[in-house]
């Protein structure tokens, strides 16, 4: 019986400190918690419904980042203004360069190009869809483009 019991003492252990193991992870500024939404152990969590978060702008500014690993796209790739002045906050974590340009019947905006930094683009737009992309040869080819529509 002593056996049994001491072979079950691992067993139950590794089930408490798994099942007490409820700390937050950091995602974007806000922090998520593993505890079950449902206010109980055993029952499946609430469904969530909140999306990743689109990384800080100023305020009245739109945001968008070149993906960190460096892969070619744009993270949100559809961005909504209203018409007048518009700001885009454009973020590049990565080692690869890249650029934001803003297609526009009246002249494009664009940034520079930059690696591991932050540029801001305004403009003036009216009421239509438009497409950004980067300016970098061959990335805009290659699927690193969004549209932003203005209302």
């Amino acid at each position: 019986m002593i056996r049994r019991s001491r072979a079950l003492v691992p067993i139950l252990t590794g089930a408490l400190a798994l099942a007490s193991c409820g700390g937050g992870s950091s995602t974007g500024g806000t922090t998520q918690s593993s505890a079950p939404a449902s206010g109980g152990y055993g029952q499946p969590p609430a469904a969530s419904t909140t999306a990743a978060p689109a990384p800080a702008a100023a305020a009245g500014a739109l945001a968008v980042a070149a993906d960190p690993s460096g892969a070619l796209m744009f993270t949100p790739t559809a961005l909504k203004a209203k018409a007048g002045k518009v700001t885009i906050d454009f973020t590049n974590a990565s080692s690869v360069p890249h650029g934001l340009v803003v297609e526009n019947p009246s002249g494009d905006a664009k940034t520079k190009i930059i690696t591991g930094g932050k540029a801001t683009l305004t403009t003036t737009l009216k009421a239509g869809n438009y497409e950004f992309y980067c300016p970098v040869p061959g990335h805009k080819a290659a699927g690193m483009k969004g549209t932003l529509t203005v209302s």
